[in-house]
Protein backbone atom coordinates (compact mmCIF):
# COMPACT_ATOMS: atom_id res chain seq x y z
CA UNK A 1 0.00 0.00 0.00
CA UNK A 2 1.46 3.22 -1.07
CA UNK A 3 2.20 5.57 2.00
CA UNK A 4 0.62 9.30 1.90
CA UNK A 5 3.48 11.64 -0.08
CA UNK A 6 5.04 13.91 2.17
CA UNK A 7 3.92 17.43 2.32
CA UNK A 8 0.40 17.02 1.39
CA UNK A 9 -2.19 18.89 4.14
CA UNK A 10 -3.42 16.03 5.93
CA UNK A 11 -7.35 16.62 4.15
CA UNK A 12 -5.45 16.08 0.47
CA UNK A 13 -3.35 13.53 2.03
CA UNK A 14 -6.46 11.10 2.79
CA UNK A 15 -8.26 11.73 -0.36
CA UNK A 16 -5.07 11.26 -2.60
CA UNK A 17 -4.25 7.72 -0.38
CA UNK A 18 -7.32 6.65 -1.34
CA UNK A 19 -7.40 7.02 -5.01
CA UNK A 20 -3.65 5.94 -4.92
CA UNK A 21 -4.92 2.65 -3.44
CA UNK A 22 -8.35 2.04 -3.37
CA UNK A 23 -10.10 4.53 -5.84
CA UNK A 24 -9.38 2.88 -9.20
CA UNK A 25 -6.81 0.74 -11.16
CA UNK A 26 -3.11 2.23 -11.44
CA UNK A 27 -1.86 3.17 -15.43
CA UNK A 28 0.78 0.81 -15.22
CA UNK A 29 -1.19 -2.24 -14.48
CA UNK A 30 -4.29 -1.52 -16.22
CA UNK A 31 -5.93 -3.28 -19.01
CA UNK A 32 -7.67 -2.04 -21.72
CA UNK A 33 -10.45 -3.07 -20.30
CA UNK A 34 -9.64 -1.27 -17.42
CA UNK A 35 -8.88 1.63 -19.36
CA UNK A 36 -12.46 1.58 -21.06
CA UNK A 37 -14.14 1.13 -17.40
CA UNK A 38 -11.98 4.16 -15.76
CA UNK A 39 -13.14 6.43 -19.30
CA UNK A 40 -16.82 5.61 -17.95
CA UNK A 41 -16.81 6.12 -14.43
CA UNK A 42 -18.58 9.94 -13.30
CA UNK A 43 -18.46 10.80 -9.44
CA UNK A 44 -21.86 12.00 -7.89
CA UNK A 45 -22.61 15.41 -8.60
CA UNK A 46 -24.22 15.96 -4.88
CA UNK A 47 -22.84 16.15 -1.37
CA UNK A 48 -20.98 14.93 0.19
CA UNK A 49 -18.93 14.20 -3.46
CA UNK A 50 -19.85 17.96 -4.22
CA UNK A 51 -18.07 18.93 -1.17
CA UNK A 52 -14.44 17.64 -2.53
CA UNK A 53 -15.11 18.46 -6.60
CA UNK A 54 -17.56 21.34 -6.49
CA UNK A 55 -20.83 21.43 -7.75
CA UNK A 56 -22.40 21.44 -11.04
CA UNK A 57 -24.16 24.81 -11.26
CA UNK A 58 -27.64 24.37 -11.30
CA UNK A 59 -28.18 27.14 -13.43
CA UNK A 60 -25.76 26.91 -16.16
CA UNK A 61 -27.38 24.86 -19.40
CA UNK A 62 -25.59 21.64 -20.57
CA UNK A 63 -26.08 20.31 -23.82
CA UNK A 64 -24.53 17.74 -26.04
CA UNK A 65 -23.31 18.19 -29.68
CA UNK A 66 -20.31 16.73 -32.09
CA UNK A 67 -17.71 19.14 -34.37
CA UNK A 68 -15.94 16.76 -37.66
CA UNK A 69 -12.41 16.47 -38.50
CA UNK A 70 -9.91 15.78 -40.92
CA UNK A 71 -10.24 12.66 -40.99
CA UNK A 72 -14.01 11.90 -40.96
CA UNK A 73 -14.46 11.61 -37.79
CA UNK A 74 -16.99 13.44 -35.89
CA UNK A 75 -16.02 14.18 -31.87
CA UNK A 76 -18.29 14.57 -29.13
CA UNK A 77 -18.61 18.16 -26.89
CA UNK A 78 -20.21 19.30 -24.04
CA UNK A 79 -21.44 22.44 -24.50
CA UNK A 80 -21.85 24.78 -21.27
CA UNK A 81 -24.14 28.15 -21.50
CA UNK A 82 -25.05 30.16 -18.36
CA UNK A 83 -28.29 31.25 -17.41
CA UNK A 84 -30.23 34.40 -19.35
CA UNK A 85 -30.18 35.54 -22.84
CA UNK A 86 -27.28 37.50 -24.19
CA UNK A 87 -24.83 36.87 -27.39
CA UNK A 88 -21.82 37.48 -28.03
CA UNK A 89 -20.23 35.59 -25.43
CA UNK A 90 -17.00 34.47 -25.38
CA UNK A 91 -15.91 31.30 -25.85
CA UNK A 92 -13.68 28.83 -23.50
CA UNK A 93 -12.70 25.51 -24.84
CA UNK A 94 -11.79 22.72 -22.27
CA UNK A 95 -9.22 19.95 -23.32
CA UNK A 96 -9.37 17.71 -19.82
CA UNK A 97 -7.07 16.09 -18.55
CA UNK A 98 -6.13 12.17 -18.22
CA UNK A 99 -2.57 11.38 -19.38
CA UNK A 100 -4.05 11.28 -23.30
CA UNK A 101 -5.51 7.94 -22.16
CA UNK A 102 -8.21 8.76 -19.49
CA UNK A 103 -10.47 11.05 -18.54
CA UNK A 104 -13.96 12.26 -19.44
CA UNK A 105 -16.21 15.38 -20.47
CA UNK A 106 -18.83 14.54 -18.12
CA UNK A 107 -15.82 14.35 -15.15
CA UNK A 108 -15.02 18.12 -15.44
CA UNK A 109 -18.74 19.17 -15.36
CA UNK A 110 -17.92 20.74 -11.95
CA UNK A 111 -15.00 23.12 -12.91
CA UNK A 112 -16.99 24.04 -16.50
CA UNK A 113 -20.15 24.72 -15.19
CA UNK A 114 -17.93 26.99 -12.68
CA UNK A 115 -15.80 28.87 -15.73
CA UNK A 116 -19.26 29.57 -17.42
CA UNK A 117 -21.34 30.51 -14.85
CA UNK A 118 -18.19 33.06 -13.15
CA UNK A 119 -17.10 34.05 -16.90
CA UNK A 120 -20.60 34.27 -18.22
CA UNK A 121 -18.97 32.79 -21.49
CA UNK A 122 -19.98 29.56 -23.10
CA UNK A 123 -17.86 26.45 -22.58
CA UNK A 124 -17.46 23.79 -24.77
CA UNK A 125 -15.44 20.27 -23.24
CA UNK A 126 -13.96 18.52 -25.93
CA UNK A 127 -14.18 14.91 -25.88
CA UNK A 128 -11.17 14.55 -28.16
CA UNK A 129 -9.72 10.36 -29.27
CA UNK A 130 -7.75 8.92 -26.82
CA UNK A 131 -4.50 6.17 -26.62
CA UNK A 132 -3.95 3.89 -27.01
CA UNK A 133 -7.16 3.08 -29.46
CA UNK A 134 -6.03 6.51 -31.06
CA UNK A 135 -2.34 7.35 -30.53
CA UNK A 136 -0.46 10.27 -31.18
CA UNK A 137 -0.67 12.58 -32.87
CA UNK A 138 -4.63 11.96 -32.64
CA UNK A 139 -5.63 14.01 -30.23
CA UNK A 140 -3.44 17.18 -30.99
CA UNK A 141 -5.25 16.52 -34.48
CA UNK A 142 -8.98 16.38 -32.85
CA UNK A 143 -8.10 19.42 -30.55
CA UNK A 144 -6.82 21.21 -33.37
CA UNK A 145 -9.66 20.66 -35.81
CA UNK A 146 -12.06 21.20 -33.45
CA UNK A 147 -11.12 24.85 -32.26
CA UNK A 148 -10.72 25.92 -35.82
CA UNK A 149 -14.50 24.52 -36.58
CA UNK A 150 -15.83 26.06 -33.57
CA UNK A 151 -13.96 29.42 -34.78
CA UNK A 152 -16.20 29.05 -37.76
CA UNK A 153 -19.35 27.46 -37.24
CA UNK A 154 -20.33 28.16 -33.30
CA UNK A 155 -23.03 28.72 -32.04
CA UNK A 156 -25.17 29.24 -29.05
CA UNK A 157 -24.33 33.23 -28.97
CA UNK A 158 -21.01 32.69 -28.95
CA UNK A 159 -18.55 35.39 -30.18
CA UNK A 160 -16.34 33.30 -32.78
CA UNK A 161 -13.54 35.57 -32.80
CA UNK A 162 -12.82 35.31 -28.89
CA UNK A 163 -11.39 32.19 -27.83
CA UNK A 164 -9.72 31.10 -24.55
CA UNK A 165 -7.87 27.88 -24.12
CA UNK A 166 -8.02 25.68 -21.02
CA UNK A 167 -6.79 22.78 -20.12
CA UNK A 168 -5.31 20.38 -17.17
CA UNK A 169 -2.19 18.11 -17.48
CA UNK A 170 -2.61 16.48 -20.99
CA UNK A 171 -5.94 18.90 -21.67
CA UNK A 172 -2.94 21.51 -21.00
CA UNK A 173 -0.52 19.73 -23.20
CA UNK A 174 -3.02 20.01 -26.10
CA UNK A 175 -4.11 23.61 -25.24
CA UNK A 176 -0.72 24.49 -25.73
CA UNK A 177 -0.24 23.06 -28.93
CA UNK A 178 -3.72 24.38 -30.09
CA UNK A 179 -1.60 27.63 -29.36
CA UNK A 180 0.74 27.07 -31.30
CA UNK A 181 -0.80 25.51 -34.53
CA UNK A 182 -3.58 28.49 -34.47
CA UNK A 183 -1.69 31.17 -33.48
CA UNK A 184 -2.18 32.90 -36.99
CA UNK A 185 -6.03 32.51 -36.55
CA UNK A 186 -7.11 35.97 -36.89
CA UNK A 187 -10.43 37.85 -37.17
CA UNK A 188 -11.33 40.24 -40.23
CA UNK A 189 -9.51 43.08 -38.49
CA UNK A 190 -6.64 41.27 -38.29
CA UNK A 191 -7.03 40.25 -34.41
CA UNK A 192 -6.43 37.14 -32.81
CA UNK A 193 -9.01 34.71 -32.36
CA UNK A 194 -7.23 32.75 -29.50
CA UNK A 195 -7.05 35.46 -26.99
CA UNK A 196 -5.70 33.50 -24.46
CA UNK A 197 -4.58 30.23 -22.88
CA UNK A 198 -4.62 28.59 -19.72
CA UNK A 199 -2.65 25.86 -18.50
CA UNK A 200 -3.12 23.54 -15.67
CA UNK A 201 -0.06 21.53 -14.54
CA UNK A 202 0.20 21.02 -18.12
CA UNK A 203 2.79 17.84 -19.56
CA UNK A 204 4.66 19.93 -22.09
CA UNK A 205 7.71 18.35 -22.27
CA UNK A 206 7.42 13.95 -23.27
CA UNK A 207 10.66 13.33 -23.19
CA UNK A 208 11.15 13.19 -19.83
CA UNK A 209 13.60 16.15 -19.07
CA UNK A 210 11.80 17.72 -16.16
CA UNK A 211 14.05 17.55 -12.85
CA UNK A 212 10.88 17.41 -10.99
CA UNK A 213 9.87 14.22 -12.76
CA UNK A 214 12.92 12.38 -10.39
CA UNK A 215 12.40 14.82 -7.42
CA UNK A 216 8.60 13.67 -7.00
CA UNK A 217 9.10 9.85 -8.73
CA UNK A 218 6.40 8.68 -5.80
CA UNK A 219 4.19 11.70 -5.77
CA UNK A 220 0.81 11.30 -4.93
CA UNK A 221 -1.58 10.72 -7.62
CA UNK A 222 0.83 10.88 -10.29
CA UNK A 223 4.71 8.96 -10.01
CA UNK A 224 7.45 8.29 -12.62
CA UNK A 225 5.71 5.42 -13.76
CA UNK A 226 2.92 5.93 -14.16
CA UNK A 227 4.24 8.76 -16.64
CA UNK A 228 5.89 6.25 -18.62
CA UNK A 229 3.00 4.16 -18.82
CA UNK A 230 0.72 6.83 -20.25
CA UNK A 231 3.12 7.80 -22.57
CA UNK A 232 3.68 4.42 -23.82
CA UNK A 233 0.06 4.03 -24.24
CA UNK A 234 -0.11 7.46 -26.44
CA UNK A 235 2.76 7.48 -28.48
CA UNK A 236 4.64 3.76 -28.31
CA UNK A 237 7.68 2.69 -27.74
CA UNK A 238 9.65 5.00 -29.48
CA UNK A 239 13.33 4.03 -30.73
CA UNK A 240 14.77 7.35 -29.88
CA UNK A 241 13.93 10.76 -28.28
CA UNK A 242 13.25 12.15 -31.51
CA UNK A 243 9.52 11.37 -31.02
CA UNK A 244 9.09 12.95 -27.67
CA UNK A 245 10.43 16.02 -28.66
CA UNK A 246 8.42 16.18 -31.35
CA UNK A 247 6.81 19.39 -31.18
CA UNK A 248 3.04 18.28 -32.31
CA UNK A 249 3.14 16.14 -28.73
CA UNK A 250 5.83 18.30 -26.88
CA UNK A 251 5.15 21.75 -26.97
CA UNK A 252 8.07 22.84 -25.36
CA UNK A 253 10.17 22.20 -28.28
CA UNK A 254 7.73 24.29 -30.39
CA UNK A 255 7.90 27.80 -31.70
CA UNK A 256 6.21 29.87 -28.77
CA UNK A 257 6.64 32.98 -30.84
CA UNK A 258 3.47 35.19 -31.41
CA UNK A 259 1.42 32.60 -29.07
CA UNK A 260 -2.12 33.86 -27.16
CA UNK A 261 -1.04 34.79 -23.51
CA UNK A 262 -1.00 32.53 -21.41
CA UNK A 263 -1.58 31.57 -17.15
CA UNK A 264 0.45 28.70 -16.12
CA UNK A 265 -0.50 27.20 -12.92
CA UNK A 266 1.65 24.35 -11.52
CA UNK A 267 1.94 21.83 -8.17
CA UNK A 268 4.66 22.19 -5.96
CA UNK A 269 4.73 18.23 -5.17
CA UNK A 270 3.98 17.16 -8.98
CA UNK A 271 6.01 15.19 -11.11
CA UNK A 272 5.90 17.69 -14.01
CA UNK A 273 5.96 21.03 -11.81
CA UNK A 274 8.66 21.50 -13.98
CA UNK A 275 7.25 20.67 -17.25
CA UNK A 276 4.82 24.23 -16.88
CA UNK A 277 7.75 25.79 -14.84
CA UNK A 278 10.16 25.55 -17.73
CA UNK A 279 7.17 26.41 -20.83
CA UNK A 280 7.05 29.42 -18.76
CA UNK A 281 10.08 30.41 -18.95
CA UNK A 282 10.15 29.94 -23.12
CA UNK A 283 6.94 31.53 -23.48
CA UNK A 284 8.88 35.06 -21.99
CA UNK A 285 12.06 34.09 -24.09
CA UNK A 286 9.66 34.34 -26.81
CA UNK A 287 8.30 37.85 -25.67
CA UNK A 288 4.73 36.04 -24.55
CA UNK A 289 2.73 37.77 -21.70
CA UNK A 290 2.58 34.77 -19.21
CA UNK A 291 1.69 34.66 -15.31
CA UNK A 292 2.81 31.78 -13.93
CA UNK A 293 1.92 30.25 -10.15
CA UNK A 294 3.12 27.22 -8.39
CA UNK A 295 1.29 26.43 -5.64
CA UNK A 296 2.82 24.77 -2.50
CA UNK A 297 1.94 21.49 -0.98
CA UNK A 298 -0.02 20.45 -3.12
CA UNK A 299 0.12 17.57 -5.61
CA UNK A 300 -1.17 16.70 -9.35
CA UNK A 301 -4.69 16.77 -9.80
CA UNK A 302 -5.75 19.30 -7.80
CA UNK A 303 -7.86 21.02 -9.59
CA UNK A 304 -10.12 18.27 -9.79
CA UNK A 305 -10.78 18.34 -5.83
CA UNK A 306 -10.87 22.02 -4.81
CA UNK A 307 -12.90 21.38 -1.98
CA UNK A 308 -9.77 19.55 0.32
CA UNK A 309 -6.95 21.38 -1.46
CA UNK A 310 -5.96 24.79 0.24
CA UNK A 311 -5.42 26.57 -2.11
CA UNK A 312 -8.42 25.36 -4.59
CA UNK A 313 -10.30 28.51 -4.16
CA UNK A 314 -7.72 30.43 -4.68
CA UNK A 315 -6.46 28.73 -7.44
CA UNK A 316 -9.91 28.93 -9.30
CA UNK A 317 -10.26 32.80 -8.93
CA UNK A 318 -6.75 32.95 -10.37
CA UNK A 319 -7.99 30.87 -12.90
CA UNK A 320 -11.62 32.79 -13.61
CA UNK A 321 -9.63 36.48 -13.05
CA UNK A 322 -7.10 35.91 -16.04
CA UNK A 323 -9.57 34.15 -18.76
CA UNK A 324 -11.29 37.20 -17.71
CA UNK A 325 -8.84 39.88 -18.22
CA UNK A 326 -8.20 38.59 -21.97
CA UNK A 327 -11.76 37.50 -22.78
CA UNK A 328 -14.29 39.54 -21.16
CA UNK A 329 -12.52 42.85 -20.56
CA UNK A 330 -12.13 43.19 -24.25
CA UNK A 331 -14.80 43.02 -27.18
CA UNK A 332 -13.92 41.22 -30.51
CA UNK A 333 -11.79 43.11 -32.95
CA UNK A 334 -10.78 45.99 -29.92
Amino acid sequence: MKRPYPGLPPLVAVLTTFLDNIGRVSIVDATLEDIRAARAKVYPTSAPFAWITGRVHADVTIDDGSAPVRDGASIPLRWYTPAGRREDRPLVVYLHGGGWVQGSTRMYDPLCTHLAAELDAVVVSVDYRMAPEHRAPTASHDAIDVVRWLHEHADHGVDRDRIGLCGDSAGGNLSAIVAQELRDLRTESKEPVIRHQALIYPATDLTMASPSIREHSEGAILTEAKIIAFRAHYIGEADDAVAYADPIVSPLFGDASGVAPALIQTADLDPIRDDGLRYAEALRAAGVEVRVTNYLGLPHGFASFPGVARSGAQARHELVTEIRRHLVGRSAGA
